[in-house]
């Protein structure tokens, strides 16, 4: 077996393990990133939908040290927030391994390193890599999530989870439906409409709609006031620009939108233009699914219909626990921080992580930081 020694192992080359890197490397620290894919950010670049764009404001998706050009437009589209990862990795060289796949990681007592052992997906050989500090990148995007549905094994139509969705050629003058109603969902659901789609969505739960310039608006706000009063003014803004939407069966949480991003990590749904075709009828709520029988649906308020395929937008999982045996009291059962932000990203024994604060490519960049600082200072008392 090859044995590889660095200071600092990443897992994923996500934009989380790149912007550690770029970090790492700015002080001189090595580093090596170990990536399951074939390319950095796979996520963005092969798993999201066309039409996606950033969801804040360019100046809060920043990673270190590089801001967006000015030109930039203020919501940036998927194209070119991967075009700035490539200029990104070029101008902090940072260099994932590809092809990785990590089987397992542990902390060896004895000689106080961790060891990471991973497959390689060109050679089929399982690579052994050690090192002093170990940083999980994989975040809490690892894995599309598709829950439990009664019968769903007997549809005769088409399913796929969200990540494997990138635009509605194929689904023209189909009966699509969409379980889940987060952005993904709803922006989804108003592309498949675009492409000619009769499209349905299934809304689990309750749910904030804000325009862009809202949650804009809000953000800035968070910096003068209390979290409490700027749900109170967004919200006031929210129904003012679209009325009640309980009679189109989307229910408003209790709590207020920002609290709810800062206390779960769930996101106020962006509204692109979904809640117009939403009241028009042209994309029709539904209820949550009760069963499946073939191509018939079934819903649980007793309403029953027909559907050529399904998209699941209903979220992603961590995987961590699936290859850290020794998690050294960072991580929780689930795989996610047992500490909330911002507290959460470092653990015992040079154990880190990066990209589980529920707080998108702003979190991710102050994790990154903070990690690279804190391994520098460490690294300075030797």
């Amino acid at each position: 077996m090859v044995k590889h020694e660095t200071d600092v192992l990443i897992v994923g080359a996500g934009p989380a393990g790149l912007a550690t890197s770029a970090c790492l490397n700015l002080l001189s620290i090595p580093n090596v990133i170990l990536e399951r894919d074939d390319c950095y950010a796979s996520l963005w670049q092969k798993k999201t939908y066309d039409c996606l764009k950033l969801h804040l404001a360019k100046n809060f998706c920043e990673l270190p040290h590089m801001p967006f050009p000015v030109s930039a437009p203020t919501f940036v589209p998927k194209y070119m927030f991967v075009q700035y990862l490539h200029k990104y990795v070029t101008e902090f060289n940072v260099d994932p391994l590809y092809n990785r796949n990590v089987e397992s990681a542990w902390y060896d007592r004895i000689t106080k390193r961790w060891v990471v052992k991973a497959k390689n997906g060109v050679s089929g050989f399982v690579e052994e890599y050690v090192g002093e500090f170990l940083v999980v990148s994989t975040g809490e995007n690892s894995e599309g999530y598709i829950p439990s549905v009664n019968g769903l094994d007997s549809f005769t139509g088409s399913i796929i989870h969200s990540s494997e969705y990138k635009n509605g050629t194929k689904f023209g003058y189909k009966n699509v439906l969409v379980v889940g109603a987060g952005n993904s969902g709803m922006e989804i659901a108003y592309d498949l409409f675009n492409w000619g789609a009769q499209t349905s969505i299934v809304v689990r739960s309750p749910v904030h709609v804000l325009t862009k310039e809202l949650v804009q608006l809000g953000m800035y706000l968070l910096k003068y006031l209390s979290c409490s009063f700027v749900d109170k003014i967004v919200l006031m803004f929210s129904k003012l620009l679209y009325g009640d939407l309980c009679k189109h069966g989307i229910q408003r949480p209790t709590k207020g939108p920002f609290y709810l991003k800062r206390e779960t990590g769930r996101s106020p749904v962006i509204d692109v233009g979904t809640v117009a075709r939403i009241k028009t009828g042209d994309i029709e709520v539904m209820k949550p699914i009760e069963e499946i029988k073939g191509d018939q649906i079934m819903f649980s308020n007793g309403q029953q219909k027909r559907f050529d395929a399904i998209v699941f937008a209903t979220g992603f999982r961590s995987n961590v626990r699936k290859w850290l045996k020794h998690d050294e009291g960072l991580f929780n059962e689930k795989g996610m921080p047992h500490l909330k932000s911002p507290n959460h990203w470092k653990g015992e024994h040079g154990l880190y992580c990066v990209g589980f604060a529920g707080a998108g490519l702003f979190g991710i960049s102050n994790d990154a930081k903070n990690i690279a600082n804190d391994i520098s200072q460490i690294v300075k008392k030797k």
